[in-house]
């Protein structure tokens, strides 16, 4: 971990489905978030995800970069442009302080019409597992 460092950009498409199931797993039965017709009344055009699906997407992009041992300390975001379907979001993260095993990484989210996330992660990344596969034809 060093600072400064940038984490390799994540690509997530924004599908109906992940909105929709994204609110149901966080309990957030809000119409906006799954009913397009209620949230066009109310003047979005189309159901938009939820702040916890959000946060949920930032989460795994960190621990997908830092590994299993990796454990979430703080998540601190601010939404900004809605995700709606048929968009991508690509998060993006930098490393601006490291303390020993724990870091803060700047994260921000872009999807077309502009940045849908930016915030701070705080994560622990305690001693590396290592893996180690037996060369073919090698004893099982």
């Amino acid at each position: 971990m060093t600072v400064g460092a940038e984490l390799p950009p994540l690509e997530i498409p924004i599908t109906r489905t992940l909105i929709v199931a994204g609110a149901i797993a966080s309990r957030d039965y809000q119409d906006v978030h799954h009913d397009a017709e209620l949230a066009r009344q109310k003047g979005s055009p189309d159901v938009f995800m939820n702040i916890l699906t959000t946060n949920g997407l930032v989460g795994r992009y960190i621990t997908d970069h830092f590994g299993p041992t990796a454990v979430l300390r703080r998540v601190a975001i601010r939404l900004g442009a809605p995700n709606y379907p048929g968009d991508s979001m690509v998060l993006t993260g930098r490393i601006e302080e490291v303390d020993g095993d724990t870091a803060t990484v700047r994260v921000t989210g872009s999807n077309g019409i502009g940045r849908h996330v930016t915030g701070t992660v705080t994560v622990t990344v305690r001693g590396a597992v290592t893996v180690t596969v037996p060369a073919e034809g090698g004893a099982r």
